[in-house]
């Protein structure tokens, strides 16, 4: 752990200890509801109903850090001055955060060099009330809003409502003619698994733990297998033992490829034999660049997933 400095210790004294009262408790089942909204409150700031209460933040905000949601920001050109290792390091987002710092919830002296005027966090994070005294700090719980409603939710964050709606039903529309071309091409009935490994595990995913899940199956309105449905559906993602894999094939398969990762089962015959293997019905896509349900991923997928059931145009 490297060294603190003495004027950032005194800082971040000064801060914590000069600032008011913590944020409100959070609204029984506002944010599940949808409900967030934004009104106008005094010049330059407006009030934003969030997970943790009513926050003031800036109506036009200028330095934000986003240690969650940072690619969704990105994607209404959200002005970011520090976001998480994970975003950092996802090749879609390399070009736009070449001059943005990685910062941590636990690294509270860099928070306050960056000087933010706001603060996207997880609520699970640590920090979240000094966080909160450092600048004004909205959380969301992962998971708890669907991919579109999290993106309107950063829309009005960003004073960009209208523009993330447009998107919306733009992609919306899109994804839905998209699903409905492959189903004419590979059959209604036809299954899809979305598969992801490290060296040691094997694992399949339900209809929201990103990986092009949103897109395939509740956008393009595509099938998981039964196996699926009953493990993964629910929890989100499943960790499979290698000889229950062929079970949790579907006609095709998503394969979620990790960059440096190597796994023997891909190389056994038991991985050869499954019907969307042996028969070429396979999509690969590279996981750090996939691991988000922002517009900028979601569009990216979309064209994968186009081109690879459908052929280029």
């Amino acid at each position: 752990m490297r060294k603190m400095l003495l004027p950032v210790l005194l800082i971040l004294t000064m801060v914590l200890s000069a600032c008011g009262k913590e944020a409100p408790a959070p609204q029984e089942n506002a944010a599940a509801a949808g409900n967030e909204t934004k009104t106008e409150t005094k010049t330059g700031t407006v009030t934003y109903q969030s997970e943790n209460g009513p926050i003031e933040i800036p109506a036009d905000p200028k330095r934000i850090i986003g240690l969650t949601n940072a690619p969704n920001i990105l994607s209404l050109d959200g002005k970011l001055v520090g976001v998480d290792q994970w975003t950092k390091k996802n090749p879609l987002f390399k070009d736009k955060l070449e001059d943005v710092e990685t910062v941590s919830e636990e690294d509270l002296e860099k928070i306050i060099e960056l000087k933010p005027d706001l603060i996207i966090a997880g609520s699970t994070m640590k920090n979240l009330d000094k966080m909160s005294k450092i600048a004004p700090t909205i959380v969301y719980t992962w998971g708890k809003l669907d991919y579109l409603t999290q993106q309107l939710e950063i829309g009005k964050v960003l004073n960009k409502e209208a523009e993330a709606k447009a998107w919306i039903d733009d992609f919306t529309k899109r994804a839905k003619e998209t699903g409905e071309q492959i189903k004419a091409k590979i059959g209604e009935k036809a299954t899809v698994s979305v598969f992801e490994y490290d060296a040691k595990s094997f694992y399949v995913f339900g209809n929201n733990w990103a990986r092009g899940t949103e897109v395939l199956y509740q956008a393009m309105g595509l099938n998981m297998p039964d196996a699926v449905k009953k493990e993964a559906l629910g929890p989100g993602y499943y960790m499979m033992s290698v000889e229950v894999i062929p079970q949790f094939a579907g006609d095709y398969i998503i394969l979620s490829k990790p960059t440096g990762e190597e796994n023997a089962f891909l190389k056994t015959d038991s991985w050869k034999n499954i019907p969307a293997v042996s028969q070429n019905h396979m999509i690969e896509i590279d996981t750090e660049a996939s691991s988000y349900s922002d517009p900028t991923t979601l569009e990216n997928l979309l064209k994968i997933f186009k081109e690879g059931f459908l052929g280029k145009a």
